[in-house]
């Protein structure tokens, strides 16, 4: 039975969800996705975000590092302008917003709270100066990596690739520069996607508690881009400046969630990946473009032969972490739009987040811990880096 608490639908109209990882800006500027139109086979849209309940969304600016190398503050550049103007477009039912107190706003004014946060640092270009601008232009976390390592931190995605230059601590002292540099303007500092040894260096030199902005728990689904368990009790730990810890917002993506999944994934990606290339070089021999969209469509031909998990097994994810670090330090992060394959069974846009509330509820969590899960960590956790950020220009740090 469900215990005496709001109905999921109440409880959303209630709480501020917030949800920190979404790739639709690629939709916006390679297809020309309008935000308010049908989803066209994505997640998100102002549709299915109104039937969810969803409050702010933070937008992924990413910017594939092969496919656009030696232009990646041009296409970062391009996917924050995409945003800028969709808002623009509808801003009777969005706001850009840049602040913690500007999604309580919007939750009021019952508009939807549009972010940004940049995932990939080799988005600045090793460069201090592109990074202020960016965070002038309204970007407000960072992912310290992709896939990809860059010069001064050291990514999950190839650590093992012995062709790939790494640090010994993980961060170099630039990276480490850059952590400091985000501590000053008040932008969080992601550690999704890192490596382990990237990841407790960062939390080693930040004075602001950290975000991932889209992880799982690695005991549940043994892939390097989840993490163990003492790396989420590290981000429950965080007591810099007199913190409360930071937040892991639970990635969606069925081969992060389920392990049979990832298992399956892990099998069948040589064969999509050598496809793929296929198409992709029979495409430029023909004078044909072949865009970020077309691999995705193609590589999810290959992923809907996995058969997807129950969104159980997604609750179980949530639950896992909320167990191993605390109620207080989990959150959704639900990469949508940027999934390869599957989301798990139920889960087909953020019209269905509700669905995650009601779980929740019937595994005897409170109306009050629901809420937190939602959105209120999130929000916790911005303001601690807003108020370090402050405290920084001040010359001290503490809350």
């Amino acid at each position: 039975m469900i215990p005496e608490t709001p109905l999921p639908t109440e409880l959303q109209r209630s709480a501020i969800v917030i949800d920190t990882h979404a790739d639709t800006p690629q939709r916006f500027v390679d297809e020309q996705f309008d935000f308010a139109g049908p989803l066209g086979g994505g997640h998100l849209n102002l549709e299915s975000i109104h039937q969810g309940g969803l409050s702010a969304e933070f937008f992924s600016i990413w910017a594939e590092p092969k496919r656009y190398e030696g232009q990646y503050a041009r296409r970062t550049l391009e996917l924050i302008d995409s945003v800028q103007r969709q808002v623009s477009r509808h801003a009777d039912q969005m706001a850009l917003v840049t602040s913690s107190q500007g999604i309580e706003e919007a939750y009021r004014s019952h508009k939807f709270a549009a972010l940004m946060g940049i995932e990939g640092g080799h988005s600045i270009e090793n460069s201090l100066a592109l990074l202020r601008q960016y965070f002038a232009l309204g970007v407000r976390y960072m992912t310290l990596t992709w896939s990809n390592s860059n010069d001064w931190a050291d990514s999950s995605g190839d650590i093992d690739d012995p062709s790939v230059p790494h640090a010994p601590e993980g961060l170099t002292k630039f990276g480490e520069e850059v952590v400091l540099e985000m501590n000053r303007l008040g932008m969080m500092v992601d550690i999704s996607h890192v490596s382990d040894p990237t990841f407790y260096r960062t939390l080693a030199v930040s004075h602001a508690p950290p975000i991932a902005s889209h992880s799982g728990a690695r005991s549940l689904c043994d892939h390097p881009r989840n993490m163990t368990d003492d790396m989420l009790r590290a981000v429950a730990e965080f007591d810099r400046s007199g913190s409360r810890g930071g937040v892991v917002q639970v990635n969606f993506f069925s081969g992060f969630v389920s392990q049979d999944y990832c298992d399956a994934w892990k099998a069948l990606r040589p064969e999509v990946d050598r496809v793929v290339a296929e198409t992709q070089e029979r495409a430029r021999a023909e004078g044909r473009e072949f865009s970020a969209a077309d691999g995705e469509r193609l590589r999810r031909r290959y992923m809907d032969r996995i058969p997807r998990p129950p969104l159980s097994q997604l609750v179980d994810q949530i639950d896992h972490v909320a167990q191993v670090a605390g109620v207080d330090h989990v959150g959704l992060g639900s990469d949508f739009d940027g999934v390869t394959g599957q989301l798990p069974e139920g889960l087909d846009s953020a019209a269905d987040l509700p669905k995650i509330a009601r779980a929740l509820l019937e595994r005897d969590y409170s109306a009050d811990d629901c809420r937190k899960i939602l959105g209120g960590n999130l929000l916790r956790v911005f303001r601690e880096v807003e108020t370090v950020s402050t405290a920084g220009r001040d010359g001290v740090h503490s809350l």
